[in-house]
């Protein structure tokens, strides 16, 4: 083969070989961003062409997992894992639809840096989860992020700047592990008009937990609070979980005619699926009760109350919700064997009912008794027992429970 024909081939093969470098640079920042970001930003050396692509990635996902086997001490920061970050914060000439940092060690001291650069690109989406060492403290530069959608934050310190504006276009916020305050939290949820989901765990500081977000339709809740005032009149799907802060107990204050059922549910006329835990029920049940709730739950499709069967004014708060179809399961959680025996209520559309860890105790079966008592169109009574002890419900137990007197001739009862 002569040299032109040599060269013609080698011509051929080199345009071959370079037909990725000649892509389009969003198909190539689309490749790049199915590698992680390591791997990406090696690709700077390949060739000119590829030298700046992994800057234009959309979406960043950084952990420190690859680097904390085999860099730094058991607490330390890996600074190679901080290089990268500084890096994709300084170099990255977006638009940055997303960015996650994912870290388990120590990285206070190069925290407050990393969020300045990180308000300085403006993305959309942002998810923080630094686990290791105290809760990080959000710069002020960081609520000025104006395009801000999504927002998940463990492990830090909520604190608002006096000039806070909102979030205009914020649609979901989730902090988990973080400490702030009655006024901030407000000012928070109340300053992202198009707030749809809402996730606060694990939180200290707030004593009054007020939500007022028109457009939220998922809630969850799970901390400690003293007070709760929810208005969220699109609300599909909620989940409250109280922890005990203090001694609850449901007793009426002395001449209160506060509803703290109204102004924690009065709102919730969309509501399609309800879970109550822990002691927010106790909660619930303080100062006035009503006979029944200040809203129309025509949505609701499925509601599970966590009750202290020996309280009386806690079942009475859970009488005031619409039992009108398949609603449950109820479980419980206390295990005093107080008689609720004096106890009467009338539940005229109550359908189908679960009881979950069911231990067959005296109350417990006189619970069911009154269920079967009070429903008269009740078809269904299952009985989940509690799966975490090694043991079965004995024949006595059952036998009292075949024997219940029950006002629905369709009743029946299920033990599983």
């Amino acid at each position: 083969m002569g040299s032109s024909k040599k060269a013609k081939v080698k011509s051929r093969r080199a345009a071959k070989s370079d037909r990725l470098s000649s892509l389009p640079l969003e198909i190539k920042a689309d490749i790049l961003s199915r590698l992680n970001v390591q791997d990406a930003v090696r690709t700077n050396i390949l060739s000119s062409a590829w030298r700046s692509t992994w800057t234009t990635i959309p979406e960043m996902l950084l952990c420190d997992c690859t680097y904390t086997s085999c860099q730094g001490s058991v607490t330390s920061a890996p600074p190679k894992f901080i290089t990268l970050v500084d890096m994709v914060l300084s170099l990255h000439r977006g638009p940055l639809h997303g960015i996650t940092i994912l870290g388990s060690k120590n990285y206070h001291d190069v925290f407050g840096r990393w969020m300045h650069k990180l308000s300085m690109k403006s993305p959309n989406s942002v998810t923080i989860k630094l686990t290791s060492a105290s809760r990080y403290r959000i710069p002020s530069c960081f609520f000025s992020i104006s395009d801000l959608e999504h927002l998940d934050i463990k492990n830090c310190i909520i604190s608002l700047p006096q000039m806070f504006k909102g979030f205009e276009w914020l649609t979901t916020l989730d902090l988990e592990n973080f400490s702030s305050t009655d006024s901030d939290i407000d000012n928070l949820i109340s300053c992202c008009p198009e707030l749809s989901v809402l996730v606060l765990k694990s939180f200290e500081g707030i004593s009054c937990l007020n939500i007022r977000a028109p457009e939220l339709e998922i809630l969850e809740v799970d901390g400690k609070f003293e007070d709760f005032h929810l208005d969220a009149p699109n609300l599909e799907t909620a989940n409250v979980t109280l922890h005990k802060a203090q001694e609850y107990q449901s007793v009426p204050v002395v001449h209160c005619g506060k509803s703290y059922l109204k102004q924690a549910l009065g709102s919730l006329s969309d509501i399609e699926k309800l879970v109550i835990n822990g002691y927010f029920l106790t909660y619930l049940s303080k100062g006035c009760i009503m006979t029944k709730i200040p809203a129309v739950f025509d949505h609701l499709e499925m509601m599970l109350l966590e009750i202290c069967f020996w309280d009386q004014r806690e079942i009475l708060t859970g009488r005031s919700f619409p039992w009108d179809n398949d609603f449950g399961p109820m479980s419980l959680w206390d295990q005093d064997q107080t008689s609720i025996a004096d106890l009467t209520l009338q539940m005229d559309h109550l359908v189908t009912v679960s009881v979950n860890d069911f231990l067959g105790l005296d109350y417990e079966v006189d619970f069911v008794g009154k269920l079967l008592s009070w429903a008269p169109v009740l078809e269904e009574v299952k009985i989940n027992v509690d799966c975490t002890r090694a043991f079965s419900l004995g024949s006595k137990v059952l036998k009292k429970l075949l024997a219940l007197p029950r006002v629905s001739d369709k009743a029946k009862i299920i033990v599983t």
